[in-house]
């Protein structure tokens, strides 16, 4: 996989589950929690006991066209980014370690709430490329680097304003994958 169908790829994947979930009757607008379970959500007691599949599974459902839509527009936009600055296989790792990270991180802080979404695997994009574009090096002007930064701290702050204030979104998936993509982006920033 070359480094430009990466994003392509990883929004297929979430659309492709979406509408899988609605040719078998689940609502596009309100899935309820007993789909969102039968399908894969995190859920506390089975993601962190005898059924961990759930914490990734869980990363490409969506409660709905509007939370699917959100989501894949912030993939798409942060995606294209991302494919510039790492490698296929770094991006493919981030995403999916920043949205496990965030899916432990909701199912150990809220274990009896039904959890999905790409969220935490978005944060964790987000925080990768903040620390990436902090300590690695670019033939990119400075001020150029500077103006992305700002701009994707503003996204991570903002989203987490709205995520702490908004009923009934997870920002305990945004935080573990924001600080676990925070963290990957370091490492890889050296590399």
């Amino acid at each position: 996989m070359n480094g430009r169908s990466v994003t392509r790829v990883l929004v297929g994947i979430n659309v492709f589950f979406f509408v899988a979930m609605t040719l078998t009757g689940v609502s596009p607008l309100a899935p309820t929690p007993q789909d969102l379970l039968r399908w894969g959500g995190n859920f506390g007691a089975l993601s962190l006991g005898p059924q961990p599949w759930r914490l990734l599974i869980s990363n490409y459902l969506h409660v709905g066209i509007i939370h699917i839509g959100f989501n894949m527009w912030c993939l798409w936009n942060l995606g294209f980014l991302a494919e510039r600055i790492f490698r296929p296989r770094t991006y493919v790792l981030v995403y999916t370690l920043c949205g496990l990270a965030g899916s432990v991180a909701s199912a150990w802080m809220h274990p009896h709430v039904v959890g999905v979404g790409a969220s935490g695997a978005i944060f964790g994009l987000a925080g990768a490329l903040i620390t990436a574009l902090t300590w690695g090096r670019f033939t990119v002007p400075q001020e150029a680097i500077r103006a992305t930064r700002r701009s994707l701290i503003s996204f991570a702050g903002y989203n987490l304003l709205f995520g702490a204030v908004i009923p009934g979104i997870d920002n305990m998936a945004h935080v573990g994958g924001l600080l676990t993509g925070l963290a990957l982006g370091a490492f890889f920033a050296r590399r």
